[in-house]
Parts: C-alpha cells; sequence; structure tokens
C-alpha cells in the first residue's frame, strides 16, 4: 500500500478515507494512479465527477452502501468501480447488520483488488467469461448456512467473517496462528489464480512438482484432514496446516502468503520502514527478484513480530517459511514475474 496525501491540504490519508479528516475535502480513488483525489463540491450531494486527462470520472454507485471510495471511469457505462462490480451477490438493503459486513468486506476486497492490480495480474469478471471468469457472492450467514470457498471463479464468503469475536473463536477451535478478512480474499481468489497461472498447461507439470495432483479428490481429502488432522512434521514442507489437505489448498495457502508479504514489504517502503521503493517501483523478475524479496522479507517480519509483542500482540507473522515452502513461493513467483533474461 502507497502513502496517500491529501492533494489540498497535505493531510495523510489512508486507503479507506472519502474524505479528508483535515480540510474536509470529498475524495475519490483512482486505480490507473494509484492516487487518492480532491473531488469537487456538489451543493445537491450527487455523485461528484471530476476530469483526469481528457476523461470525466465519477464516485461508485457504492460509496454510501458499501463505503466505497473508488472512482467509475465513465465511459464504461458503469455505476460501479471495477472491484465493486466484481460481486454477485450482497445482502438485502434492509438487512442492516448484514450490509454493515457487507461494506466491510467490500473495503478488505479493494485492497486486494489494488494488489492484483499492482502485481499486473488479470482480473477478467462474469460480463466477460460467464462460466469462469471472477466473482464473488458475500452472503451472511445470520439465517443460512454459507460455506466460504471458491469454484470456477466464483469466490463466496460468509460475511461472518468479518466479525471480530466469531472470526476469533473459528481461529482458536481449529488451532490457526492466523485468521484476517483479508486473508481469505487472498485465500480464495489464489484458487482463482491456479485457474488462470496454471490451469492444464505449461506449468502443470511443476505445478505437481511441488504440491501433487489438483485432481486428487477433493472430498475424501478434507473429510481425511478433518478426521486426522495434518501429518506429523508437516511444517517442514506446509506454509500452514490447512496447506497440507490437498495441493489445490497448498496452493491457495502459499499464493496467499506471496501476497501478504508483497503488499506488507511494499506498505512498509511507503513509509521508510524497507527498503525504499521496495516492489511497487523496482522490477523484481525472475529467481533473483525472488531472492530480494525474501531479503527484504526476512528482517521485516522478525522486526515486526517483537514490535508486536512489546504491544502484547501476537506475533504480525506467526509463520516459519522452509526451503520447501520457500520453493513453492518462488514458483508462484516465477508465474506473477516471469524473468525476462
Amino acid at each position: 500500500m502507497r502513502d496517500l496525501i491529501c492533494r489540498k491540504c497535505g493531510q495523510k490519508l489512508s486507503f479507506e478515507n472519502s474524505l479528508c479528516l483535515s480540510c474536509h475535502s470529498a475524495l475519490g480513488f483512482h486505480l490507473p494512479s494509484r492516487s487518492l483525489l480532491v473531488l469537487p463540491d456538489r451543493a445537491d450531494h450527487g455523485a461528484a465527477e471530476v476530469d483526469i486527462d481528457g476523461t470525466t470520472w465519477r464516485t461508485c454507485a457504492n460509496l454510501h452502501i458499501a463505503r466505497c471510495n473508488w472512482l467509475v471511469n465513465t465511459t464504461d457505462a458503469e455505476e460501479l468501480c471495477s472491484s465493486c462490480k466484481l460481486t454477485r451477490i450482497r445482502p438485502a438493503d434492509d438487512d442492516l447488520d448484514a450490509m454493515a459486513a457487507y461494506a466491510e468486506a467490500e473495503t478488505n476486497k479493494r485492497r486486494v483488488v489494488l494488489e492484483l492490480t499492482e502485481l499486473g495480474l488479470p482480473i477478467v469478471g462474469r460480463d466477460q467469461d460467464p462460466q469462469t471468469g471472477l466473482a464473488f457472492d458475500l452472503l451472511s450467514s445470520a439465517d443460512e448456512q454459507v460455506l466460504t470457498g471458491h469454484a470456477d471463479g466464483l469466490i463466496t464468503l460468509d460475511l461472518a467473517e468479518g466479525d471480530d469475536v466469531h472470526r476469533e473463536q473459528l481461529r482458536v477451535s481449529m488451532s490457526e496462528p492466523y485468521r484476517t478478512l483479508v486473508g481469505h480474499f487472498r485465500h480464495e481468489i489464489g484458487h482463482y489464480y491456479q485457474m488462470v497461472l496454471v490451469g492444464a498447461g505449461e506449468h502443470r507439470a511443476r505445478f505437481e512438482e511441488l504440491f501433487g495432483d489438483p485432481d486428487t479428490d477433493y472430498q475424501g481429502a478434507l473429510d481425511r484432514h478433518y478426521k486426522e488432522g495434518a501429518p506429523e512434521n508437516w511444517e517442514d514442507d506446509y506454509v500452514s496446516s490447512y496447506a497440507t489437505m490437498h495441493p489445490a489448498e497448498d496452493w491457495a495457502e502459499t499464493f496467499a502468503h506471496y501476497l501478504h508479504i508483497r503488499d506488507t514489504l511494499d506498505t512498509a517502503a511507503a513509509f521508510g520502514m524497507a527498503q525504499a521503493g521496495s516492489t511497487l517501483d523496482s522490477p523484481l523478475p525472475g529467481d533473483v527478484g525472488f531472492d530480494q524479496i525474501i531479503e527484504w522479507w526476512l528482517p521485516l517480519s522478525w522486526a515486526l513480530n517483537q514490535i508486536n509483542r512489546s504491544m502484547g500482540h501476537q506475533d504480525l507473522y506467526p509463520f516459519v517459511l522452509p526451503p520447501t515452502v520457500m520453493d513453492k513461493m518462488r514458483f508462484v513467483h516465477r508465474l506473477i514475474a516471469p524473468s525476462t533474461l
């Protein structure tokens, strides 16, 4: 995440701001330039518009519904921004509790969509590919069972995961060291990018060498995992115990951790806590690039863990990356940032 400021008064801003708390200017996030822009005042409180290089951009229709501060290119004849339009199903307007959780989920989804865009990963929605395009069903489990998961590009998320108490209870009951809403999005979207980046193409053989056969019976693996748990000494080969369940889950967990590391490094660099420029402004292709990322990451994560402990919190990154996991993550990096040599 980049360091953002108000272009009118210089106030530091967060990615989620739709209003400058200093000069009270309306703000809109412009995805192509990765910047928060000051919007002109509207006396009628309608959708604000701003001209950018001859193109008109206006506020997303979800500004008040989902606290969305992103801008929409009016030439696309869309009311929703590039992140919000990926959501296929959301709660009803009169379900106030679910709508509050929906807004929180969309905020985290926007953070992930921005990172995917920064990394240059393709995002093809259901409007372009009705069969396997990316889409989200953000559903409340208050009155029905909702299973968070992925199927052919469709990601379903139980909005209860946005509730701190509920999520912490699940984390403890499942003996997980880490469980967050943004983590769910990164994991589930990893399944989507297995289809996009690997599929049955040229990288399938290497995938199977590292992760195993993704066509292995999933339900059988799931039943076995929850009956028997992770195998002994799983820490030597997997980034988490859940990754041991099935090759597809191993990939998704590894992919999510790659996104964790890249985004945290970029944010730390933006605020002067890591190598200047870090991964956002310096091309990091191939193995050399991956080695550089890990060289930056290991001391930073150690320091951040110690800072968290100083405040009485759990480690920010409570994971160990053994050589086998590094090889898997290196494979993810090669697919995202292939060598130009």
